[in-house]
């Protein structure tokens, strides 16, 4: 087993603790810890599973930004953006120290955030728990030792998970969770919650912010590339659970990155080291990768194991709906590394519509791809956030709200000039329901999606035979290869056509009444739905 670092090193940001730190771990090492400690086990398929308490999902209510003069015109406040004052900060901070240097053991990881050389933060993160730790090691990327000797952090994430405040009036918070980042001082502070991916969360909103300065478009999106290709490059952009690590991971298709990316002149870059996606219902036979991607070094997350085989049930939401597992992204076999790629070919939208009544796929013009890009249909799926239990309709700025320090529009223009640039093909797939809203309808089934994405990829459906949908004005295929042609318009398959329009109404009056609260331009607001 390869030995620890226990020296606590000298470092900026207080990164460094009286208490006994285990600095750069080895995965052997940090399983070892975290069973230990009773922090988790392992399952049959090797990975680790852990519980992270009553909250299994992100706690967007309980995230705050320091508000300083620095930074304070550049940031869309609002109920995403929500300050703290410095004193605070400052108050809280002191606080988890004092927690952390408490400990009896911590742990450290030094990494980066970002494959382009050229564009990448060095990150610290500290933490009480060992599997913490190691859900760090696995989603960011690895630095050599030679680059730890002179390690000075651009970000640090200090993770007091276990502290809970009594008084959380005290510091400027609502309870006694609290998610606190500066991007001025380029510090996150987490206290109060277990849940792994408020860390990994944080520093791709630091790199929302810090990114744009460098000529650098982020983006909340998967990509991949053609395995005969190089300048086939596709990105997939979605929310949670809307399809873009299941999507990416295709075994004709090499893996650049399943969640975050950077655009820059030279082309895209994953902001990460690995993938972190959800599994529940995962199956050998609908995502072969991903299945076999959980092994030891991987982290399940709230996945029940049977107590007698260690066998994970994917199927139980026992804990959550949102079980997880977090795996280097070179588990996936042919994955490109280091995670760098072309000028995307293809973007794809994601939107699981829970209304059930948006087209499984649609070509957009640049215009549509502007409107739908800044309106960010999809749901939230169940388990993604405290407190929400089952698909709710949402509109979530570029696919990524919660993450987004910026105003929208800041991202929709590096959109809009990217793809002009390079002359991307925009498209709008619908990971969602059809034959009805959820609760009467069905979900696309995923061997129908995949044939979409292949027809998209191979250039295919872009030479198809295209008709426009009445209700939002969409451009869709008249046929699609593996596909019935019912499945193609959203209105035959209802049982009842009434209720559809119905429905499709409403759903265009929503984008409306979200589409107000932009400064957008005629042409793109043109662009959106015809009915409602």
């Amino acid at each position: 087993m390869e030995e620890p670092d226990m020296a606590t090193a000298a470092g900026t940001h207080g990164v460094d603790f009286d208490t006994n730190v285990q600095r750069n771990c080895s995965f052997a090492h940090l399983v070892e810890e975290a069973i230990r400690r009773g922090e988790g086990e392992l399952a049959a398929n090797g990975a680790l599973c852990c519980m992270t308490g009553d909250r299994t999902g992100r706690s967007p209510k309980d995230k705050f930004l320091e508000d300083t003069p620095g930074i304070h015109d550049s940031i869309d406040w609002g109920k995403v953006n929500r300050p703290i004052s410095p004193e605070h900060f400052a108050a809280l901070e002191e606080r988890a120290r004092a927690h952390l240097d408490s400990r009896e053991t911590l742990y450290r990881f030094d990494g980066f955030c970002g494959a382009d050389q050229r564009h990448r933060l060095k990150v610290t993160v500290v933490t009480e728990k060992a599997w913490h730790c190691l859900f760090a090691r696995t989603l960011f990327i690895e630095s050599d030792a030679d680059e730890q000797a002179s390690w000075d952090p651009d970000w640090v994430v200090l993770n007091a998970c276990d502290l809970i405040l009594d008084d959380p009036s005290a510091y400027g918070l609502d309870s006694h969770i609290g998610v606190i980042q500066s991007l001025e001082q380029k510090k996150v502070i987490i206290v109060g919650t277990q849940y792994a991916g408020e860390m990994k969360k944080s520093i791709f909103y630091a790199m929302n912010y810090d990114m744009p300065d460098s000529d650098v478009f982020p983006m909340h999106c998967s990509a991949n590339v053609a395995a005969d290709d190089s300048s086939n490059v596709a990105l997939f952009f979605g929310l949670s659970g809307t399809g873009k690590t299941t999507l990416s991971a295709d075994p004709d298709r090499p893996l650049i990155g399943d969640d975050e990316h950077g655009w820059s002149e030279h082309g895209v870059f994953n902001f990460e080291g690995g993938c972190y996606a959800k599994c529940i219902r995962l199956s050998r036979e609908g995502e072969p990768q991903i299945w076999d991607a959980i092994r030891f070094g991987s982290v399940l997350e709230n996945v029940v194991l049977d107590e007698a085989t260690r066998v994970p049930d994917y199927d139980s939401d026992k804990h959550t709906e949102n079980t997880r597992v977090t795996y280097p992204v070179d588990y996936i076999p042919g994955a490109v590394i280091p995670s760098v790629g072309a000028h995307p070919r293809n973007v794809i939208f994601l939107a699981a519509d829970a209304f059930g009544v948006l087209p499984p796929v649609a070509r957009l013009s640049r215009e549509q791809a502007m409107y739908y890009f800044i309106n960010g249909y999809t749901s939230k799926l169940a388990g993604t956030e405290a407190g929400v239990t089952e698909p709710t309709p949402n509109f979530s700025p570029c696919f990524g709200g919660p993450f987004l320090p910026r105003p929208p529009m800041v991202y929709a223009q590096w959109l809009a000039r990217r793809i002009e640039e390079h002359d991307s093909h925009v498209w709008l797939l619908n990971t969602g329901w059809t034959g009805g809203p959820y609760g009467q309808g069905n979900r696309f089934e995923l061997k129908y999606t995949r044939a979409f994405v292949t027809a998209i990829l191979d250039g295919s459906l872009s030479k198809a035979e295209f008709q426009t949908e009445p209700a939002f004005g969409l451009s869709i295929p008249t046929a699609v290869a593996g596909v019935p042609d019912k499945v193609l318009q959203p209105r035959q398959t209802w049982s009842d056509p009434a209720a559809y329009d119905a429905k499709a109404s409403e759903l265009a009056g929503l984008f409306r009444q979200n589409d107000a609260t932009f400064e957008i331009s005629d042409a793109v607001r043109s662009a959106g739905p015809t009915g409602g």
